[in-house]
């Protein structure tokens, strides 16, 4: 239980962050409007109205306004902006490298010279 705790606040202060608390209540809203409306009509017709926007209950509406109020309180306001630091892409021009003009290599740069090499420290080994 100790090693679970932990975790598990993580993933609900991490789902509190990301404003997934609404979608749950959304949908909670959804499955209640639902069952309401097939007690007085068809599924297709219950269906539709749940999901119409002149069917909404004041649930929903409640829900449409925070979202909208936290995504007013994400966005940076013109003083505020000021103070954080806005990171912009900006392509990279296009590299071109050209072939050269000749290629000459000598025989003796790929040559080893025994005479500047000492000899092993050891033999090999015999088998």
């Amino acid at each position: 239980m100790h090693r679970k705790l932990p975790l598990v606040l993580t993933l609900v202060a991490w789902l509190f962050a990301t404003g997934s608390q609404w979608d749950l209540v959304q949908t909670f809203a959804w499955a209640r409007m639902m069952a309401e409306n097939v007690r007085t009509m068809p599924v297709e017709a219950a269906f539709e109205r749940t999901f119409s926007p002149e069917g909404r209950c004041h649930l929903c509406k409640a829900v449409t306004a925070a979202k909208q109020q936290q995504d007013d309180a994400g966005q940076p306001s013109a003083g505020n902006a000021l103070g954080k630091t806005l990171l912009v892409y900006l392509p990279a021009p296009p590299v071109v490298v050209g072939k050269p003009d000749s290629v000459t290599f000598s025989l003796g740069e790929f040559m080893v010279h025994g005479a500047e090499r000492s000899a092993p420290l050891l033999t090999p080994p015999r088998v």
